[in-house]
């Protein structure tokens, strides 16, 4: 039996299994693409598992999920080993490190603090982690935006969720849903008027207004705006295919059909989708 095999068969955790693919992979004698990876070459793996495990998760392929999950467990893995061969840490710091933070930030569950309900929960979530910082010596600064901490990076509905959240934590916020239905009415009125006046600047303007009102009125319904939008796209996706199969058993082109053809067969679709 090859050595390396055997040496990972009689490892019964799964989890330390993988640390140890992991390491005999970036060990003398490995995988050459593995041992050429660093933390910025392996990014982008990071990110395209996460999607892919958000894909799954919409299309309701849980048995999918499984496997991307093990994906994205494997870059976790990948950086702790790398971390750990330049001497900065390993992947017993990074798990010590969750389990510490996540106790620590629960006073509600491990200790005697007390909280209501989910929005007391991300209240006092938020105050630990300011205590932290002050902790470790990172004084706030009063030129430091409160919006600063919500990375450039994510997408930009779930960034626009995130400095909402954040505006509201020091209640720049709405009242009640009703003044949000209000500053949609409002914004759609803009657009409308800007698009009519042929005004193209303002009218982009006022799309992203009102993208940003919408996302507003999802985060009052308690729900990621990303994943409603994930969740209209596969829509889309299902109910177009259902047209082009239609026209692949009619041997028909698509662009033979009209508009009114292809919305009656996507109508059907639609009503196939009802439970």
């Amino acid at each position: 039996m090859n050595p390396n095999l055997e040496k990972v068969q009689v490892i019964e955790d799964p989890f330390r299994r993988l640390v140890a693919i992991m390491e005999i992979l970036r060990g003398p004698g490995g995988c050459p693409w593995d041992r050429e990876q660093t933390h910025e070459t392996l990014l982008p793996y990071l990110i395209e598992e996460a999607y892919e495990v958000q894909e799954d998760v919409l299309a309701g392929k849980m048995d999918s999920v499984k496997g991307e999950l093990g994906d994205v467990a494997l870059q976790i893995v990948f950086h702790a080993t790398v971390a750990k061969e330049a001497g900065r840490f390993d992947i017993d710091d990074v798990m010590n490190s969750i389990c510490e933070k996540m106790i620590r930030r629960h006073p509600h569950i491990f200790s005697d603090g007390d909280a209501k309900d989910s929005a007391q929960v991300v209240q006092k979530w938020e105050q630990i982690k300011q205590q932290e910082k002050a902790e470790r010596g990172e004084q706030p600064n009063e030129h430091v935006s409160l919006l600063d901490g919500v990375p450039e990076s994510l997408p930009a509905l779930q960034r626009a969720q995130r400095l909402q959240d954040r505006a509201a934590e020091v209640g720049f916020d709405w009242d009640d849903i009703e003044q949000v239905w209000e500053k949609v009415e409002e914004e759609m009125e803009e657009l409308r008027q800007d698009f009519t006046a042929k005004n193209e600047a303002e009218t982009l303007d006022e799309i992203g207004d009102l993208i940003f009102a919408l996302v507003n009125l999802a985060r009052f319904k308690g729900v990621w705006a990303e994943m409603l939008a994930g969740k209209t796209c596969q829509k889309f996706i299902s109910r177009f295919q259902y047209i082009e199969e239609y026209a692949r058993k009619h041997h028909r082109h698509l662009n033979e059909m009209s508009l009114e053809e292809m919305d009656a067969i996507w109508e059907k679709a639609k009503s196939k989708e009802q439970p």
